[in-house]
């Protein structure tokens, strides 16, 4: 089973920079008082703190989340929008371009969660 994801998901890169995550894009559907995470919110967030840096040699950190690749509800959505679920990840804009990713770390909360 997959969990719903929350503001209180912990998201990071591969390079382990925490994913800050934006303001939720509704709050009227939440689980213990925190809104649930659905289409697009976990992308273009910024990325904290990611080591991956190496300016003289071209290598730069992951700084934006990019589009989702996976992990959003085939099945439920709020007001047409997909639910995030524990399964999310995407590319970031590190180097190499293309193929650094970030996933879901902790989902905010274990108490919602969608059968398969």
């Amino acid at each position: 089973m997959m969990e719903f994801l929350t503001v209180d998901a912990v998201l990071a890169c591969e390079h382990a920079g925490l994913v800050a995550l934006n303001p939720p894009t509704q709050t009227w559907v939440t689980v213990r008082g925190r809104s649930v995470l659905v289409e697009p919110d976990p992308e273009h967030c910024k990325v904290r703190a990611c080591p991956n840096a190496n300016p003289p040699a071209g290598i730069r950190p992951c700084l934006t989340t990019l589009a989702v690749t996976e992990g959003y509800s085939t099945f439920i959505t709020v007001d047409g929008r997909r639910v995030c679920l524990d399964t999310v990840s995407g590319l970031t804009d590190g180097t190499p371009p293309g193929q650094v990713n970030y996933t879901v770390r902790q989902p905010g909360q274990a108490h919602v969660r969608e059968r398969p």
